[in-house]
């Protein structure tokens, strides 16, 4: 198991915006995390006490960070920084996170690497529920030697 520090180095994230709190198991295609993260009352995404669902977005973007950079970091290298570039087919199934009593499992599979980026699948699951679920496409930034 991966813990928050072990995360932390991976993406580029800091403090309470890093939001996932551990790495169940990965291998070359898949991340599985876990995280609480989303019942923090002072959730940096809160907004006026509610956190929507539509940043299970942000928990995706950050599995497939930690999942790229395992495997940069497995084959000795180190990963450039990404942008999210396009997210599709999102399917959100609750309004709110902040509802949830159960941790979140976030779930990123990647689909396909093509020169300049990786599209992967993503499910968020609440318990044994899937929450939501889509694509995200990540491509290098430009001049970071990706």
């Amino acid at each position: 198991m991966i813990g928050m520090d072990d995360i932390r180095s991976l993406v580029p994230h800091a403090g309470a915006m890093c939001l996932l709190e551990q790495v169940e198991r990965w291998d070359e295609a898949t991340v599985v995390c876990r995280t609480a993260s989303h019942l923090r009352a002072d959730h940096p995404l809160r907004r006026d006490g509610t956190l929507s669902a539509v940043h299970l977005i942000e928990y995706a973007a950050q599995a497939i960070a930690v999942h790229r950079g395992l495997l940069a970091r497995a084959s000795g290298e180190i990963l450039p920084p990404g942008w999210l570039v396009a997210v599709r087919d999102v399917r959100l199934l609750v309004p709110r996170l902040d509802q949830l009593p159960a941790p979140l499992t976030i779930v990123a599979r990647e689909l396909v690497v093509y020169q300049g980026g990786t599209q992967y699948g993503f499910s968020a699951l609440a318990g044994d529920l899937e929450r939501a679920s889509g694509r995200v496409s990540v491509v290098p930034v430009p001049g970071s030697g990706g």
